[in-house]
């Protein structure tokens, strides 16, 4: 089939490049000429691992292109994918929708024949009915099906998510239309992935309620590991036997500095405005928003504890900025936040990330000192911060760690080594709903 994905961001090109792999011939459209032109000498923007292989297979064998027109793709599509960004709006906190309503003009005035144009990005239920509302208004005679197929990718391992779902949600009561898309990912079939069809409504608000509820786990879950560190308890220990009910599940119970990245912040928002808007308030979100956002910057006070309750003319050695392992995204990540109180609080922070650190300059540029590897990042530090749990950190050389750095003292907020192990190495060590070692 063809496919016109609009919008190569993450969403879009991770899709964009799924779909070629299975065979569909995808092109990938966007206003940025600077971006679809590297993309097309092979330079992906993003870290996504495995992601730039896939995209050179598929641009090899013809099945992927990049065009900054929308015209020509989208009147040769069968399906028009909307992947567009929706950040939260200013002043408000409503999903920004500015983007997804141009592309469906521009595509409203290209489109020949019957199209599904579906949307791809993460939006407020209602719409698909905005969109499909455009299209008519633009153009009247127009043969479209608007259809809700919302994505629920994993940063660092969205390739495998999208080949191997766990469900593929499609708003839609079209019959033409759901025929479309099911051959769209009728290559899946083998893996038998559950095509779950929904009112086109009832798709947008799967998305969101989703991801609150993933937000409200890690937000329950850290809020346990406070009372765990005021009651002796160990916070690993309860997540697990709890995790272990599987009318729980142990996913997304790892005590932490809080959520970020791209989707939960601006999406339990997005959520908690369109409640709002329809007098059926969500109190759960609104409060796991609040203590979301609380904590992040709790965590500097975390550490000023552990040197005696000041981090002023301290260095800190700050290890991870992104909001999660194998990714480059520092959208709404934990480190800006702590960076930022550590500056506010006289600290000199040093900080490394080992994919990160050009996207975090953009936030962090004056605040921070970048270094090449961790031990560089340890030299002459106070302290050590783990805020993201990256691979490079999980087996560092104690010995080599404990000579580079002033004080011996590590704050893990990851919970990425054992407190034992950090005390018989020589360490003043504290971490996240667990109590210190006492031998």
């Amino acid at each position: 089939m063809r496919v016109a994905m609009i919008g190569t961001g993450y969403v879009g090109l991770v899709s964009g490049a799924c779909f070629a792999d299975f065979g569909h011939t995808v092109t990938c459209v966007d206003k940025d000429a600077g971006k679809i032109a590297a993309l097309r000498a092979g330079e992906v923007p993003i870290y996504e691992p495995g992601l730039d292989r896939l995209v050179e297979t598929n641009v090899r064998e013809k099945r992927l292109d990049f065009t900054t027109e929308l015209a020509g793709p989208v009147a040769e599509a069968d399906a028009v994918f909307i992947a567009v960004g929706t950040p939260s709006r200013r002043g408000d906190g409503h999903a920004d929708l500015s983007y997804v309503y141009a592309s469906a003009r521009e595509i409203a005035a290209a489109v020949s024949g019957f199209t599904v144009v579906v949307t791809k990005s993460t939006v407020p239920v209602g719409t698909g009915d905005e969109v499909e509302r455009i299209i008519r208004e633009t153009r009247l005679e127009a043969d479209v099906a608007v259809v809700s197929n919302p994505e629920f990718l994993r940063e660092g391992a969205a390739i495998r998510d999208f080949k191997h779902p766990d469900r593929i949600v499609i708003g839609t009561v079209d019959e033409r239309a759901k025929q479309v898309m099911t051959e769209i990912y009728r290559p899946l079939y083998l893996n038998q992935a559950p095509l779950l069809f929904t009112a086109r409504g009832t798709a947008e608000l799967i998305k969101y309620a989703a991801n609150a509820f993933l937000a409200t786990k890690i937000t329950f879950i850290n809020e346990l590991a406070d009372l765990c560190e005021k009651v002796g308890g160990d916070v690993q220990e309860v997540a697990r036997g709890i995790g272990l009910d599987n009318r729980i599940g142990g996913k997304f119970l790892h005590a932490g500095p809080g959520y970020g990245g791209s989707c939960f912040p601006k999406d339990t928002l997005a959520l908690i405005k369109t409640a709002q808007d329809h007098e059926a308030p969500l109190r759960i979100v609104e409060t796991v928003v609040a203590v979301n956002d609380q904590r992040k910057r709790a965590m500097a006070r975390k550490v000023a504890g552990a040197l005696g309750g000041s981090v002023r003319d301290k260095t800190i050695a700050v290890l991870g900025l992104t909001f999660k392992p194998n990714t480059d995204d520092m959208r709404d990540a934990p480190s800006i936040p702590l960076i930022t109180a550590f500056d506010d609080m006289g600290a000199k922070v040093r900080a490394y990330d080992p994919a990160g650190m050009e996207q975090a300059k953009r936030d962090l540029d004056g605040l921070v000192t970048f270094c090449g590897n961790a031990y560089e990042c340890a030299e002459g530090a106070d302290a050590l911060v783990i805020v993201t749990e990256w691979e490079q950190f999980r087996a560092l050389d104690l010995d080599r760690l404990k000579a580079a750095m002033r004080q011996p003292v590590v704050v893990d907020l990851r919970n990425v080594y054992r407190p034992d192990e950090m005390a018989r190495a020589g360490f003043v060590y504290s971490s996240i709903g667990r109590a210190p070692f006492r031998g």
